[in-house]
Order: structure tokens, then sequence, then C-alpha cells
């Protein structure tokens, strides 16, 4: 099964194939994208990708005590559709309140900052949350995170644009700056192709 869809931010194949077929398809893939030097990539690469897109990864950006709303995913819930799903009671109890965290991302310029996930986010000196990943984007040049911003009186687009950031990092503050968009191809025009 090929679907097309991306975790990367360009326009992509995903292939679901048997465990026993993967070693003759990779073979195949190999073989066909051979004139386009095609050639395998790890995690890593795949991770700086998907850090400069802004695509959230289950268990460290996204979990089950996150809603889609916080983690800037409520586009993809249709509350406004007479359908029933796990969780929906939930979110309509909390539609239309303020949001107490919201998901965004963060840079920092020094190049020797290795951001790696779990680094506390300050705003105005004071903490308020903590980066839940981590890397560098070889595409945009910067080192990216991404954490959960938190206030209890809500966590506005005004809020967080008015903020001064800074990360800790290995016990010491860097100076950060705020995304509220991805970092690579904001518009998605790369994967509409």
């Amino acid at each position: 099964r090929a679907l097309r869809v991306t975790y990367v931010g360009e326009l992509g194949w995903e292939l679901h194939v048997p465990i026993a077929a993967t070693g003759e398809i990779f073979d195949a893939l190999m073989a066909a994208g051979a004139k386009h030097s095609i050639r395998p990539v790890g995690y890593r690469a795949l991770e700086s990708l998907r850090l400069e897109k802004g695509y959230r990864a289950w268990g460290s950006d996204i979990t089950p005590n996150d809603t889609p709303q916080e983690a800037g995913l409520g586009w993809a819930v249709k509350l406004r559709k007479n359908m029933d799903f796990v969780g929906r009671r939930a979110l309509e109890k909390i539609s239309g309140t303020a949001l107490k965290k919201r998901f965004a991302g963060f840079t920092v310029d020094d190049r020797e900052i290795v951001l790696v996930g779990r680094e506390t986010i300050l705003r105005n000196n004071e903490p308020v949350g903590y980066l839940t990943s981590g890397g560098y984007g070889y595409t945009v040049g910067k080192n990216i995170g991404y954490g959960y911003v938190r206030n209890a009186d809500g966590v506005s687009d005004d809020f967080l644009a008015s903020g001064e950031y800074e990360l800790v990092v290995a016990m010491e503050r860097t100076p950060a700056k705020i995304h509220l968009e991805p970092l690579y191809d904001p518009a998605g025009e790369k994967v509409k192709a």
C-alpha cells in the first residue's frame, strides 16, 4: 500500500508492506532510484526535517495529556460534524475556553547549543514550560525546539508574541525566538504539488 503522505515536509510516499517483503522492496527502490542518486537516510535526518516543518511526534510532542487544540491540531477535529469519536465530549466541554497551554516552536542562533528536549522555557524570566523535542534544522540552519508554553490565565497569540524567551540548556540561559508557524515552507506549498 502506498500513501501520498509526508513526515518530512516534501511531497512523498509512505509504503506499507509485509515485513517479509521489505528487503526485496528496498532493493527495488534503490535500483530504480540510482539514476536520481537515491540513498538511505537515518532517523536523525528524518527528525531534523520534521522539526523544520513543525510536525508533531507522538509520545513526546503530543500525548494523551494534550488536546488537539493545545497541540495546534484543532483543524483536524471536526466538532461541527455530527460524528462521534473517542474524546468528543471532553473536547466539547473545553471548546471556546481559553487554552492554558500551547505548542510552540523555538530557535536559538548559537550553533554550539544542542537542543534535545526537556530544556526549560523561560518567558520574561519565568519558567512557563519545557521543550518536548529538539534538534538541528540543516535546511534552515538553526537549532529547533518544540514545547508547550503554559499560563493559568490563558495562552493567546498576543501572550505568546509579547514575551521575551530563553531556554535553559545545560543550566545556562540562552536567548530564544518563538515561532508559531513552521520554519520550512510555512504555507505548505511543497506538499501540495
